[in-house]
């Protein structure tokens, strides 16, 4: 069932166009129903994600931005906490796997080191990105081998655009049910 929520859902917001707004009502509401539903799923997979308030913004083909609040996850010197710079770095990687490859590919964090930069005393985004051709690279591979592997940089920024860390994620995707042919390593 979930799988499918992630499917349809995932082609539900391919669909719409992410930068129409009021002027274009329906729009506006299914694309934010959709947000919604992303987040509820990323909620009931890693409910840690909603206890520290973070939640996907928007989200295309190729197109992950997501935010962490400042409001509980502030460190002892009040900007924020360490912990919630790699929660947001993080999670969008596999959001945007979900939702370009499908439920049947699985993501998996095997590395990933951020570069602070600036005490964040706000709210914190990222925005992450893949081009068609990476996907597509992505997809051929797994399909291929049962895996594939692939890196994500991000640029974490406060409210004011100031840009706080850098993150590099090294992901794996494997693929459900691969299983494979005998006499091959």
């Amino acid at each position: 069932m979930r799988n499918r929520l992630i499917a349809m859902t995932g082609d539900w917001l391919a669909g719409l166009d992410p930068e129409a707004g009021l002027e274009k009502p329906l729009n506006w509401l299914q694309r934010h129903g959709g947000l919604r539903m992303v987040n509820r799923l990323v909620g009931l997979s890693i409910p840690f994600a909603t206890r520290n308030r973070f939640r996907v913004e928007a989200v295309s083909r190729g197109y992950v931005r997501a935010r962490i609040a400042l409001k509980g996850n502030r460190n002892h010197f009040g900007s924020l906490y360490a912990g919630a710079y790699f929660l947001v770095a993080e999670i969008p990687g596999g959001v945007m796997t979900l939702f370009d490859l499908g439920p049947d590919y699985i993501p998996i964090l095997k590395e990933m080191s951020l570069q602070f930069l600036e005490p964040a005393n706000s709210d914190v985004t990222i925005e992450l990105s893949m081009s068609e051709t990476t996907r597509q690279a992505i997809q051929a591979d797994a399909d291929t081998t049962g895996r594939a592997a692939f890196t994500l940089e991000g640029e974490l920024k406060d409210e004011t655009g100031t840009l706080v860390a850098r993150s590099t994620a090294h992901y794996r995707v494997r693929k459900k049910g691969f299983e494979q042919a005998i006499g091959h390593p």
